[in-house]
């Protein structure tokens, strides 16, 4: 939090002056800094040593926030032309096969972090026919809550955002389950053409391992990448 004293600051404009004294031992550089009042000017003397020292602290910060930005995973395209659905998916997930679901990928090594997608036959032509995005929510945490395996569940966020010609409804909710223990999962649901798509994205956030941002950041792009296929 930014102290009073900062905030109650005049604003200075900072410029750059390499005037050398011929006496003098080493290379001094000098910022003057005038506040709003032009009367009031100050003079600071920063040897070339703590200069330098300044321009590597600002390189290496640079260097570490941009080794952070491509910490985050590379996304591959995933199409099902059969099924007529889209998404993103981590590269360090396979695909897997498994009854009941259309498509499923796991992280490689650890199988109970997956991306899942069912679809379904429906007669509603919208996924607004069947209720508002927080009516879909508390169904769909109803059905974890009535699980045996299901310790505790709740809702953290309830979204809609506009896909290829539908809206897709996006939620996010924490499960503290006897199976894996407390995960996260991110889950986005439409309806296109008669059918129900319908997408989980399960990662494991437990107290002794957190979801990190970066990966948050990377699971939160393949809940938004979820879209139907244009029609043909």
């Amino acid at each position: 939090m930014w102290s009073q004293s900062f905030l109650g600051s005049a604003p200075k404009l900072c410029l750059f002056s390499s005037s050398l004294p011929p006496f003098s031992h080493h290379k001094i550089h000098k910022f003057f800094c005038f506040a709003q009042n032009p009367s009031s000017t100050v003079s600071i003397n920063l040897s070339k040593r703590h200069l330098n020292l300044s321009i590597l602290t600002l390189f290496f910060n640079g260097f570490l926030l941009d080794n952070k930005a491509k910490s985050m995973e590379e996304l591959q395209r995933y199409t099902d032309s059969n099924n007529g659905f889209t998404l993103l998916i981590p590269s360090s997930y396979t695909k897997v096969e498994k009854a009941g679901a259309n498509a499923l990928f796991e992280e490689l090594n650890n199988g109970s972090n997956n991306i899942g997608v069912v679809v379904s036959p429906v007669r509603i032509k919208s996924l607004d026919q069947f209720g508002s995005p927080q009516f879909v929510a508390d169904k769909l945490i109803n059905a974890e809550k009535r699980k045996e395996s299901t310790k505790e569940a709740e809702v953290v966020s309830v979204g809609e955002r506009a896909g290829l010609g539908q809206q897709v409804y996006e939620f996010e909710y924490k499960i503290d389950s006897t199976r894996g223990g407390i995960k996260r999962v991110f889950s986005a649901a439409f309806v296109s053409s008669n059918k129900l798509y319908l997408l989980n994205v399960v990662h494991s956030d437990k107290p002794e391992n957190p979801l990190d941002s970066s990966t948050r950041m990377s699971l939160e792009q393949v809940l938004h990448s979820f879209d139907a296929l244009p029609l043909t």
